[in-house]
């Protein structure tokens, strides 16, 4: 991964962290049912947005490198099977 592609998801995965950090506060201070869902669904959109990052850097390197050397069907199958465990 290109070191600017990898800062830049090291900066969003500390503000998730930071994220999580304030719903652990939020139950710990017995915060409203409602407003710790919604941080929590805002944790879950930030972490698929970080996933589908990684994800792209994936296939337009990894994979589309074993394409060009022959070895892609194994790299494809690989990227499907990651694809259907993150959207069940």
């Amino acid at each position: 991964m290109q070191q600017p592609r990898k800062k830049a998801l090291i900066n969003r995965l500390r503000r998730i962290e930071g994220q999580i950090g304030g719903v652990l506060s939020m139950v710990e201070d017995d915060r409203y049912c409602v407003d710790i869902l919604m941080q929590i669904s805002a944790v879950k959109s930030a972490l698929d947005g970080v996933a589908i990052q990684i994800l792209s850097t994936h296939a337009n390197g990894c994979v589309r490198k074993a394409v060009k050397e022959d070895d892609g069907d194994e790299a494809i199958e690989e990227l499907l099977g990651v694809i259907r465990k993150m959207i069940r």
